[in-house]
């Protein structure tokens, strides 16, 4: 099993990487194999709603997005971090999800998925909701934690000194595990749930 862990900070140790650097060691000891991947400090540019992905099956903007679409395919589990700015996940990680997600059309359904937040004080809930809903859309199921998944500190390093943040941190990846091999034994014994042919409708016909 794979878990594909995404720092979204422009900072490659900061204490987004903490976080996710807190999981890793516990998949490590599940013996999940992880990889985390360092998105945060790249020249991402969002979605133009151009369609062409549904043409050629990848992103028109031939960068990190589409080189990290095999790594989503294959992977168990995705755990996405991010610093917040102004109560919301950094912008050059929310457009590098936007276009991953929807240039991708491979079956997500079934891969977990988990987000955490780090932050000097406020406005963790609200970019840890927002990050959720990248998976939610895709009919993933989303890994919980003993505590909202989010972990304090301003300084590089600070978040080390969280001892509540960092359990919550090695909580949610034992539960992650647990939940990913729960589904893979499902997923042998029942496969997959039925899906339907999705009915698009509009608010204006």
């Amino acid at each position: 099993m794979k878990v594909l862990m995404i720092n979204g900070s422009p900072h490659a140790e900061g204490n987004t990487y903490t976080a996710l650097h807190e999981m890793e060691g516990i998949f490590r000891a599940e013996g999940i194999e992880t990889e985390i991947l360092h998105v945060g400090n790249k020249d991402i540019r969002g979605c133009i709603g151009c369609g062409k992905c549904s043409e050629t099956g990848k992103c028109v903007f031939d960068d990190l997005v589409n080189e990290t679409a095999a790594k989503l395919e294959e992977c168990d589990g995705l755990v996405v971090g991010s610093p917040v700015y102004y109560a919301a996940a950094n912008a050059t990680l929310t457009a590098f999800l936007t276009r991953l997600f929807y240039s991708t059309h491979f079956n997500k359904t079934m891969k977990v998925g988990a987000s955490v937040v780090a932050a000097r004080r406020g406005g963790t809930s609200a970019a840890f909701d927002e990050l959720n809903k990248f998976f939610t859309i895709a009919g993933m199921p989303v890994a919980s934690s003993q505590y909202w998944n989010s972990i304090h500190g301003r300084a590089q390093g600070e978040a080390r000194q969280d001892a509540e943040g960092l359990q919550t941190m090695r909580t949610l990846a034992r539960n992650m595990t647990f939940l990913m091999k729960s589904i893979a034994l499902g997923k042998e014994a029942y496969g997959l749930p039925e899906k339907e042919t999705p009915q698009r409708t509009n608010f204006i016909r």
